[in-house]
């Protein structure tokens, strides 16, 4: 770990343990906690392997939740924190991909047997500050490798979503993914379709999760870690770059973004796009994402250009490639791809909406004032922002335009009167006018005049109206 001082989570997750071994149980730290804990990274959340079985986990903590008894799963609430009490099992015969058809409960090496990567196999007695390694974990994490534990394609047959979990983990800690076990990937690449929708979308959403691959070149105590050979700087790439190019090398790609692996056959014109093809632009661009970047913000990268494929028009004559429509034709097609894969209906909504307008930003300069400010009054404005930021660092790199609509929204935001409209239909329905097309129009007509700063006040617009409505 790091020379800071243990967290509260922390401490009280070793509580937990020390509880349990004065009861006369076995306990200790496992999985991700003990592989981040061993990397110098605060563990998330601390889950913990006992002996106990549910019932006398339920007497020895006052707070507890049976999240999956029959599996042996419990969730102690202690201050006012979930911490995941498990009793050691071991499990066989699955027989859908997911859940284990029985259970038996089994000592410390079964448990740890039974579990996805030797990384995430790891158990830690945080009392005796002692490590538990049956399944060679700490050597793969010396050797930055992830490896299923036994037989790959028998943990993978386990659970399919182990295959995008094995992605995951390499993109996250900058490891690299054992030729067995990435075989063995590409081997069952199809079996992720027997995925729920849900579940792949969550692995989704955290792979391209802004943030960089690898893990943190902090120094650690010796008494905190097993080795100083853990300590690594962390590899300058975002976990989504990575992880996009993990997808397209596993041929998980093909199977849970078939529309974004199409994209790796389309090329783009060199002058406008010396990158290369869309796959390469969409890899640039992702390893631009700053590590605070909106949690849409991966999506509508991947999503901008989704529709290329689709409208690559050939011209034999300059050589050069075009892609009309794309953009429209690519807003149908998140809708369709982010409902698919069962994302809430505000966030397909906002990415569709960024995808749609993503073209509008190169002739920003030229737009009429109220048109321009239109554009920066979108609720999505600032997260078109960024794309278009990514957009240009992904390609040609010149940020011009980029500068501009930042020093415009500047300006606009300088300018708080001209963000709420002057008039409504109400005003002018007590000037006479009815509602139909014609007030439509008329409210248009008022709001491009207060946008353009022709129109200031709410009087000069109702002068304006009637005198437009006299003419």
């Amino acid at each position: 770990m790091t020379n800071a001082a243990p967290s509260i989570t922390r401490e009280t997750a070793a509580a937990l343990v020390r509880r349990l071994q004065d009861a006369g149980f076995e306990a200790f730290w496992v999985g991700g906690c003990v592989r981040d804990f061993l990397l110098g990274r605060e563990p998330g959340d601390y889950d913990i392997a006992t002996s106990a079985v549910p019932d006398e986990i339920e007497r020895l903590f006052p707070k507890t939740i049976a999240v999956g008894r029959k599996f042996g799963v419990m969730v102690v609430v202690e201050a006012g924190e979930q911490f995941q009490v498990a009793t050691f099992r071991a499990e066989s015969d699955y027989s859908d991909g997911r859940h284990p058809s029985r259970v038996s409960f089994g000592d410390p090496k079964a448990d740890a047997t039974r579990r996805d990567f030797t990384i995430n196999g790891l158990f830690y007695d945080p009392i005796k500050k002692a490590l538990r390694d049956w399944v060679g974990g700490e050597a793969d994490l010396k050797a930055r490798v992830i490896r299923t534990i036994g037989n790959p394609e028998e943990r993978f047959a386990e659970d399919h979503l182990r295959l995008l979990r094995a992605v995951r983990f390499a993109a996250q800690l900058g490891f690299e993914i054992e030729p067995g076990t990435f075989a063995a990937i590409r081997h069952l690449a199809p079996q992720i379709k027997t995925i729920s929708a849900e579940r792949v979308r969550d692995e989704l959403v955290k792979l391209f999760k802004p943030g960089r691959s690898g893990v943190s070149a902090e120094r650690r105590t010796s008494e905190e870690t097993r080795s100083a050979a853990l300590s690594r700087d962390a590899v300058i790439e975002t976990i989504a770059s990575r992880g996009l190019l993990l997808l397209h090398q596993t041929d998980l790609l093909d199977h849970v973004l078939p529309e974004i692996a199409a994209c790796a056959a389309c090329d783009q014109s060199p002058d406008f796009h010396p990158e290369g093809n869309v796959f390469n632009h969409l890899r640039l661009m992702l390893s631009q994402l700053p590590d605070d970047a909106h949690p849409l913000l991966p999506w509508a990268v991947l999503m901008h250009d989704v529709a290329k494929p689709q409208t690559a028009e050939h011209d034999s004559a300059t050589g050069s490639i075009h892609f009309y429509g794309h953009e429209k034709l690519g807003a149908d097609m998140t809708v369709e791809i982010m409902s698919r894969l069962r994302f809430p209906k505000k966030q397909i909504e906002d990415v569709a909406t960024v995808v749609r307008h993503h073209m509008q930003f190169k002739d920003a300069p030229k737009m009429r004032k109220a048109t321009l400010r239109r554009l920066l009054m979108r609720p999505t404005f600032p997260l078109e922002l960024e794309l278009h930021r990514l957009d240009c660092l992904g390609s040609h790199g010149l940020l011009d335009v980029y500068d501009f609509l930042v020093e415009q929204a500047e300006e606009l935001a300088n300018q708080p009167q001209i963000i709420p409209p002057l008039l409504n239909g109400n005003d002018l329905k007590e000037l006479g006018v009815p509602p139909g097309p014609e007030m439509g129009a008329l409210l248009a007509e008022v709001r491009d005049l207060q946008l353009a700063e022709e129109l200031k006040s709410r009087a000069d617009a109702l002068e304006w109206v009637q005198n437009r409505r006299a003419r």
